[in-house]
């Protein structure tokens, strides 16, 4: 079963690591077509306030959010 803030917990580490993909200092030799991929992929990405509006409104989806 899978807890509110490991899902939590989970996004916010998938935004890392996609913004980690887009850096070439943090992920040398990634080839183009993945950095461009990643950046689309973060285009739409939930930002923080978007993660504290659904805390907010759906807590038992994404946990308590610690401000």
């Amino acid at each position: 079963m899978t807890l509110p803030v490991e899902r939590r917990n989970a996004v916010l580490n998938a935004e890392q690591f996609l913004r980690d993909l887009m850096d070439p200092k943090a992920t040398p030799r990634v080839p183009l077509a993945v950095r461009q991929r990643a950046w689309r992929c973060l285009k739409h990405f939930p930002s923080k306030y978007d993660m504290e509006m659904a805390s907010e409104q759906a807590p038992a989806v994404f946990g308590e959010w610690k401000k």
